[in-house]
């Protein structure tokens, strides 16, 4: 391996560590290994593709930073350097090698692709729950040690509430960070998925959707119950009544209890009625 001097900016790349060994080595691409609990899963190959092309022409300024396994190498930080610089074509690539614990290496992994890496927003909170669970941090220790605010880390897992569909909406970039605080926010998981196609297919803006989700949702209408159809032997008087008295006539109830109503709808029908009811008393 040939020694280089100190990249500018290294010194930078991990909080409350500054003990890193002033020196860059020129690593084969073949000893590197990549970290399998690397944090970003998608790498976008137009980006990858922009960088390789700028690495062309003025190589990997940003060295990698490395830990020694077995004879080899795992990357720490820079796997989307190392990919790029193997597009480019590279044989070697600048690195630091440090000598970290599991713990430190998970925490260097994370810390340099949250703060540096621009993952999605999804990719962002699950990097933040693994490093949490890893190095046993609160959300203040978290915030602390990725230079973020504790509302902001509070944020940022809450994503991970959302439905899975949300979710693949946000890492394909239908759905903005933004966007998805807000329905993170909605208890109801169908309205979240509502609001979320709304957003998708109208453009909503942040605001907007802010808006419609302090609404309160109209209450659903329950639908009344059908009325028990009535015994048929009183189907039978109601249809006499009807018939006898010239009116309509709606009978509810059983056999033991209920109640008939009759409605009239003129003059000459409430007379009828009264003369029916005069017949009734002439009876004997």
């Amino acid at each position: 391996m040939k020694k280089l001097g100190l990249g500018r900016g290294l010194d930078a790349l991990l909080p409350e560590t500054n003990n890193l060994e002033n020196t860059v080595s020129m690593i084969a691409i073949t000893e590197l290994d990549r970290n399998p609990d690397q944090p970003r899963r998608e790498f976008d190959e137009a980006s990858l593709q922009a960088l390789a092309d700028s690495i062309k022409e003025a190589g990997v300024l940003q060295p990698l930073l490395v830990v020694e396994r077995d004879g080899r190498y795992q990357i720490v930080a820079g796997e989307r350097r190392f990919r790029a610089a193997r597009m480019a074509g590279l044989d070697e690539v600048p690195c630091i090698v440090k000598d970290f614990t599991p713990q430190e290496q998970m925490e260097a992994a994370l810390i340099e692709n949250i703060q540096r890496e621009d993952l999605n927003p999804i990719e962002e909170a699950n990097a933040v729950k693994q490093f949490m669970e890893t190095c046993h941090y609160t959300q203040e220790q978290a915030a602390k040690r990725l230079g973020k605010s504790r509302p902001a880390v509070a944020n940022s897992l809450r994503l991970l509430s959302l439905p899975q569909d949300i979710q693949k909406d946000v890492i394909a970039g239908r759905i903005s960070a933004g966007h998805a605080r807000v329905l993170a926010g909605i208890e109801d998981k169908k309205r979240q998925i509502a609001l979320g196609q709304l957003v998708i297919l109208e453009g909503l803006s942040v605001r907007a959707l802010e808006k419609m989700a302090a609404q309160q949702p109209a209450a659903p209408v329950k639908p009344k119950a059908a009325p028990k159809p009535l015994p048929l032997e009183l189907q039978d008087m109601e249809n006499r009544m009807r018939e006898t008295l010239g009116l309509r006539t709606v009978l509810k109830g059983s056999r033991k209890k209920g109640k008939i109503i009759l409605q009239y709808y003129s003059e000459e029908e409430l007379e009828r009625l009264y003369q029916c009811l005069e017949r009734l008393e002439e009876k004997p």
